[in-house]
């Protein structure tokens, strides 16, 4: 009985050895699982996220993919799409202000210049006239930026609410186009209209803006003796307003930047403009729920389609020339 008391004894200390064995090597096991798992990913995420809450926008965490991807691969994703983001924010920004510096700095210089100028007493009253026309036009570019930076700020904020109401898009069209009589007249531009009368329900003021800096933009970028369409037409749903000039073009590399603010891409026309035009443009037809093309050949000029829901909230838009 005793020699059988001792085995039963040894074999329940090698059980319990073996199990402590056992828990020891999955407890290391399960400690090294955690430190390449869950520690280090924390780890770099934490340092990253640091890094980044300090400006240095733009960083990347490498991610550890393996076959499987777990929660802290999409986390590592979406840190770094986020760190790309704030790059590109913070590039924009800074490009904002620096061109904001350089359309200021420009009127602000011309300015200065006349008015210390105009202090001169011998100044004939020829010369004096056309110092003050000169100061009267500087102070005009620099009150249609501020202007226009306030307007853009307002629509990318979308601190404009709209009030969308029923009118005559075809006869606004033409208001639009015969205030700009002076312009195109003075250049001898050809004008082909092709109006539509068309009833829509949209916000009347936002729309005005689209079509104002579109015909601006025709007859600026157009040269004496050329020609300017405007066409108004009503398809099913929705109606396409298209402006066309027979000015310079653009080539793609142009034509991807000609929606962002400040981008001239013929800066021969740079004093006539400050490049927010179109940004507000595309605004403006992105809050009105409608879709605007762009078909421009360099040396062919250019022609701008606008797509606007003839009501809003319908979801078929018909497409370019329907």
């Amino acid at each position: 009985m005793y020699g059988k008391s001792l085995y039963d004894w040894r074999a329940i200390c090698a059980v319990l050895v073996n199990v402590f064995f056992i828990s020891a090597v999955i407890t290391i096991i399960d400690s090294m699982r955690r430190r390449f798992t869950i520690e280090m990913p924390v780890r770099r995420i934490m340092e990253t996220v640091g890094r980044i809450s300090r400006g240095k926008y733009g960083i990347q965490i490498e991610p550890s993919y393996t076959r499987r991807i777990n929660e802290f691969d999409d986390i590592i994703d979406g840190i770094n799409q986020m760190s790309k983001e704030l790059a590109r924010t913070e590039t924009l920004k800074t490009d904002f202000i620096a061109n904001v510096t350089h359309e200021i700095k420009t009127p602000l210089a011309i300015i200065q210049n006349y008015a210390s100028m105009l202090q001169d007493e011998e100044l004939d009253g020829e010369t004096r006239q056309e110092y003050v026309q000169t100061l009267l036009d500087a102070s005009r570019r620099l009150s249609g930026l501020v202007a226009n930076m306030l307007k853009l700020n307002k629509l990318e904020n979308q601190e404009i609410s709209l009030e969308n109401q029923e009118f005559n898009v075809g006869e606004q069209v033409r208001s639009v186009l015969l205030s700009f009589e002076g312009a195109w007249s003075g250049k001898d531009l050809e004008i082909d209209v092709d109006i539509e009368d068309a009833v829509i329900c949209c916000d009347e003021g936002l729309l005005e803006i689209v079509w104002s800096n579109l015909i601006s933009n025709a007859i600026k970028f157009t040269p004496e003796g050329g020609s300017l369409g405007v066409s108004v037409k009503q398809g099913k749903d929705a109606v396409a307003v298209s402006v066309q000039d027979s000015g310079c073009g653009m080539d793609e590399a142009t034509g991807r930047h000609i929606f962002d603010k400040f981008y001239q891409g013929d800066t021969s026309h740079a004093k006539e403009g400050n490049g927010l035009g179109l940004a507000m443009v595309k605004r403006v037809v992105d809050i009105v729920g409608g879709e605007i093309y762009v078909d421009s050949k360099l040396g062919s000029g250019s022609t701008f389609t606008v797509i606007v829901l003839m009501e809003p909230g319908w979801a078929d838009n018909p497409g370019k020339g329907d």
